[in-house]
């Protein structure tokens, strides 16, 4: 085969897809993929060769019609790869025992869930409601988030790909809403003899910080990093080469920051809670006239006082003269990317759940996708969602070691 090297389909994923292309499957899994149909989410789960690998392990696979089109996925290339193409959602959910999906089900999804049936998906806790938890609860469905998905590096591999890809993209976005075009300062984000840059702040230092910062610097803009995790601070600081400026995120220097800020990217988040609001009215107040705030955490709530959930095909509005850019699913914006990114994660995991013998079986041996479980048995397992929503809930080990 002649290998392309500019080619953006890497090698690596091809290299993951066989290598995982026979495993002891002892049972055979009804997956479905349905099309995603909420808040402009143009991704979906698995690509034709992920496909290819689970119908290889003796699983069914079934992706409703037109799943993949935006990521430039034809039905073809599913059919192709051993899929079968449903033609309606509802029968779809109906005859699947095991959903995987990108965003939570919509209430219509929730109607056609069944008992017993296995969900993968992000929960966006920004946005889980009572009632979302409740039906799943009722109709004994096994959820497993996406968020909380934890391997035993104690990294949580989704989170961090998607994280990975949105950090990148929110300095890409806050660069076009700098230009005249879209009503911005009508400045670069990097400088240029006898300009200085453009200043880029922070806010946290995890994965989406770190991306951020990367990328900001590759523009050549200046880099603020806040946080109040000092490790994290100093870890990015080793990182980068010290290239960056750093700060402990208390309401003094955020303040000063906010002030001088042309851009202020929120990427504030504690894995598996809300994010925390660091940035109050006053402070946004204080910023300068066509100023970029992108919120990337707004998915799990938002890390600024003024932010409110956009969407994609309507993605700004202006408070206090300031660009507000508040999009929860930025990585749907480069769906073929983030469609590969969740698929060399997925894959391996779906293998284990067919390898199982049951559902029990599997989460009792993979902590990874134990950690992932929010719901099993009718019982809630998260103590951040119980806590949240002020319902009780039962630890996740105890419900399978007592066999409920």
């Amino acid at each position: 085969m002649e290998l392309n090297p500019l080619d953006t389909e890497q090698i690596g994923i091809q290299t993951l897809e066989k290598s995982l292309i026979k495993s002891s499957s002892s049972r055979s899994l009804k997956i479905g993929l349905p099309k995603e149909i909420s808040n402009d989410e143009r991704r979906v789960s698995l690509t034709p060769g992920g496909v290819s690998t689970l119908v290889a392990n003796g699983h069914e696979v079934s992706i409703e019609k037109n799943a993949g089109i935006d990521g430039h996925f034809s039905d073809q290339e599913y059919s192709e790869a051993g899929a079968e193409i449903a033609y309606s959602a509802e029968e779809l959910f109906n005859q699947s025992e095991l959903l995987v999906k990108v965003a939570p089900p919509t209430l219509s999804e929730q109607e056609w869930m069944q008992p017993n049936q296995i969900l993968v998906s992000a929960l966006h806790l920004g946005h889980t409601k009572y009632e979302f938890l409740k039906t799943l609860i009722e109709k004994g469905v096994c959820a497993i988030g996406y968020e909380f998905i934890k391997g035993q590096d104690g990294e949580f591999p989704i989170v961090r790909m998607m994280h990975e890809i949105t950090g990148s993209m929110a300095v890409q976005i806050a660069t076009h809403y700098l230009e005249n075009n879209s009503n911005g300062q009508g400045i670069m984000l990097g400088g240029i003899s006898g300009v200085p840059p453009s200043t880029v702040v922070i806010l946290g230092a995890g994965i989406t910080g770190e991306y951020a910062a990367r990328t900001a610097l590759g523009y050549g803009a200046q880099v603020f990093v806040m946080d109040n995790n000092l490790a994290a601070l100093r870890r990015l600081e080793n990182a980068l080469d010290r290239r960056i400026v750093t700060a402990t995120a208390n309401h003094h220097y955020l303040t000063k920051a906010m002030g001088f800020a042309d851009v202020v990217i929120g990427a504030a988040l504690t894995e598996g809670e809300r994010a925390p609001c660091w940035v109050n009215e006053e402070m946004v107040q204080m910023m300068k006239p066509g100023s970029v705030i992108v919120d990337a955490v707004i998915d799990q709530g938002g890390c600024i006082a003024t932010s409110e959930a956009t969407t994609h095909s309507n993605p700004v509005f202006r408070k206090y003269d300031v660009v507000h850019y508040c999009v929860p699913n930025i990585p749907s914006n480069v769906a073929r990317t983030a469609t590969h990114a969740l698929n060399n994660v997925l894959v391996p995991y779906l293998l284990e759940l067919g390898d199982a013998a049951t559902i029990q079986e599997c989460l009792w041996e993979n902590s990874a996708l134990r950690n992932g479980t929010y719901i099993y048995k009718k019982h809630l397992t998260k103590k951040s969602l119980a806590n949240l929503f002020e319902i009780p809930y039962r630890e996740i080990e105890m419900l399978i070691a007592s066999q409920i």
